[in-house]
């Protein structure tokens, strides 16, 4: 099974992807009448609304990361965590600049 597995990069894989899906989905949810191209415009707009972006995408990361923890897959989490990270660093730069 897919959380048995317990590899540095298999985690950065999934910090990596698990954002993604979850954006996609609140894209879905919220956003349904945008594009992709006129999404990143209206939060360009209203920088207000990526923070409930960036929660949503990152809450994804952080139910992996527990997971992971709770399973005792120490180096996948590591490698969620690091990702999560990265990703946090990424969209304050882009909510601020």
């Amino acid at each position: 099974m897919i959380f048995k597995k317990d590899n540095f990069v298999f985690g950065l894989s999934l910090g990596l992807i698990a954002p993604i899906i979850a954006m996609l989905i609140y894209k879905l949810y919220k956003l349904e009448g945008l594009s992709i191209a006129e999404m990143f415009q209206w939060f360009k707009l209203n920088p207000n609304l990526v923070s409930g972006f960036i929660s949503v995408s990152l809450l994804a990361n952080a139910i992996l990361f527990t997971i992971y923890i709770n399973g005792h897959r120490d180096k996948t989490a590591k490698g969620i965590f690091v990702l999560t990270i990265i990703y946090a660093v990424v969209a304050m730069i882009f909510k601020y600049y």
